[in-house]
């Protein structure tokens, strides 16, 4: 049965009054968000085929598989390693430990050609944030590292120790919206002729002497730029924003549940235009417009409720969107 998006409201409020129990975590790797909102927003066939592009603390895997039958598929990607400890062991899941920009590449590896419902979860899990040798919070001193796949070059200290001081000016002004980007990058070039930034500790007593406003809001900013950059976060959005139109089935669906302004945008405009930009899809060379590939199924993004922020409150920024295949 289809939901259009007044059903699919009514139907989250009789959810959302009747969970009185909080949600059960997936262990104390990473909590799930909005698992009832990501099913229903899939529709999932029973013999249908899926596609977890973040597995993380499995929370999301584990209720997809819960509604598949014998013959349901699920192909769950993952770049971080340390992912494969919560990879259920279950014979209709099929793990690729790659980055899910490369969607549709490494399903056609597994001759998948089409799928029924894809969902992202694009948060950084809770065990990445709370491990300090990973350096993505301002919480613990660590390697200022970052690298949601430990096998790749760049990390956060490269980039402070060797951008240049218009790339970081960009990059925390673009991802971070730092108010004195300008200021702060040419501080940090100054800081690093005296000695290298290696560690959180050592960025964090940096920006101390430069910070506008509450610092612990201004030096998430910082992490949260540097982390998009060491990850190229943003392209690899746009990377399966674009494989998810090839790869869906007509009537397909897709979730995205989105953590900061600048990637939510990027979805809502994919969604309601077919591109990232906020315009109409391009025309044909006779001037008509190009029927957008998705059919909005939330005009408007969905936040988690009352009662998952007591239970979770990292998942306040959260914001899920839900398009399906024309």
């Amino acid at each position: 049965m289809r939901l259009d998006e007044e059903s699919f409201k009514d139907w989250l409020m009789k959810k959302r009054s009747s969970q009185s129990e909080p949600q059960e975590q997936a262990g104390a790797y990473h909590v799930p968000i909005m698992t009832p909102e990501v099913l229903s927003g899939l529709q999932i066939k029973p013999g249908g085929i899926y596609v977890d592009c973040t597995l993380g603390g499995a929370g999301h895997t584990r209720a997809i598989l819960s509604q598949l039958g014998k013959e349901g598929r699920l192909y769950a990607f993952d770049q971080d390693a340390d992912a494969t400890r919560n990879l259920p062991d279950d014979e209709r899941i099929v793990f690729i430990g790659q980055n899910f920009r490369h969607l549709q590449r490494f399903l056609r590896l597994y001759e998948v050609t089409a799928v029924d419902g894809i969902v992202a979860d694009l948060g950084v899990s809770s065990h990445q944030f709370d491990e300090a040798g990973r350096g993505f919070s301002i919480r613990f001193d660590g390697p200022l590292d970052m690298r949601m796949n430990i096998q790749q070059v760049l990390s956060a200290a490269e980039i402070i120790n060797n951008y240049d001081e218009k790339d970081l000016h960009r990059i925390f002004e673009q991802y971070g919206q730092v108010t004195n980007s300008k200021t702060l990058a040419r501080k940090i070039v100054e800081e690093r002729k005296k000695a290298p930034v290696k560690t959180t500790s050592d960025l964090t007593s940096l920006l101390n002497s430069v910070s506008k406003g509450n610092p612990n809001k201004y030096a998430a900013q910082v992490f949260q730029s540097l982390r998009i950059e060491v990850n190229d976060e943003l392209n690899a959005l746009k990377d399966i924003l674009r494989d998810s139109v090839g790869i869906l089935k007509p009537g397909g669906r897709i979730v995205i549940i989105t953590f900061h302004s600048l990637e939510d945008k990027i979805v809502k405009n994919f969604f309601k235009h077919g591109n990232r930009d906020d315009s109409l899809a391009d025309g044909d060379l006779f001037g008509a417009r190009a029927r957008p590939p998705f059919e909005l199924v939330t005009k408007k993004p969905i936040g988690p409720s009352e009662a998952e922020l007591k239970n979770n409150p990292r998942a306040r920024s959260a914001k899920l969107r839900i398009a399906e295949k024309r």
